[in-house]
């Protein structure tokens, strides 16, 4: 198998990979208008309302049950509104389906690579801001530091900041709130059990998508 193969084969099967982490699911999210919005013919009003759907989502981003909100899929219902205590607001419950990706231990992702430490990298991943990868977990690399420190191994691979890496998800915790990290899901990644592991060159990056 020549290494254009061996690219495709490693593409596909992370693609499949990352696929499985998608899903569609069905929420209910509660949207609050302007009263005056709301006698809008119904075309405009549905645009209006999935304009604000989409604002509110952005907002949220993620939540522990369902992971990252990617993209709203269909609208399939809009309640009855209610105005409370004559509020100047009418609030209509929205049922829509929802493409999220719900990151999991076990996969195989790629990541770039935002901050070099002595004691490893911080990577982002997609949505997920927040990859730690352990020196401690990448056993045939060493620190070299300096202005741009990066990790070098022995078989002449380098990793620093901006490279594209591949890797091992090792662990996922979902963190409401701690320090400024709010409403993030944040890995653990390793590089250990196999040699496709670790920096991809500028070439695959560029076929992947990954360059920055």
């Amino acid at each position: 198998m020549n290494s254009r193969s061996r690219l495709v084969a490693q593409m596909f099967d992370i693609f499949f990979f990352i696929w499985e982490m998608f899903c569609e699911v069905e929420l209910v999210r509660d949207v609050k208008v302007v009263a005056e919005k709301a006698d809008r013919d119904g075309l405009n009003f549905q645009r209006y309302i999935m304009a604000r759907l989409l604002e509110n989502l952005l907002k949220e981003r993620a939540s522990k049950d369902h992971g990252y909100f990617i993209a709203v899929t269909s609208l399939k219902s809009i309640g009855k509104g209610q105005c409370k205590n004559k509020s100047q607001y009418v609030t209509f419950p929205i049922t829509f389906g929802c493409r999220t990706f719900v990151p999991s231990g076990g996969e195989i992702l790629l990541g770039v690579v935002r901050h070099v430490f002595r004691r490893g990298l911080l990577l982002k991943c997609g949505p997920i801001n927040y990859v730690f990868l352990s020196s401690r977990k990448m056993p045939t690399y060493h620190y070299v530091g300096g202005k741009n420190p990066v990790f070098s191994s022995n078989e002449f691979a380098t990793i620093r900041t901006e490279s594209a890496v591949r890797f091992n998800v090792l662990g996922v915790r979902w963190i409401e709130k701690r320090g400024c990290i709010k409403k993030e899901f944040v890995m653990l990644a390793s590089l250990e059990g196999s040699n496709t592991l670790g920096p991809i060159s500028l070439s695959e990056a560029d076929e992947l998508g990954l360059q920055t």
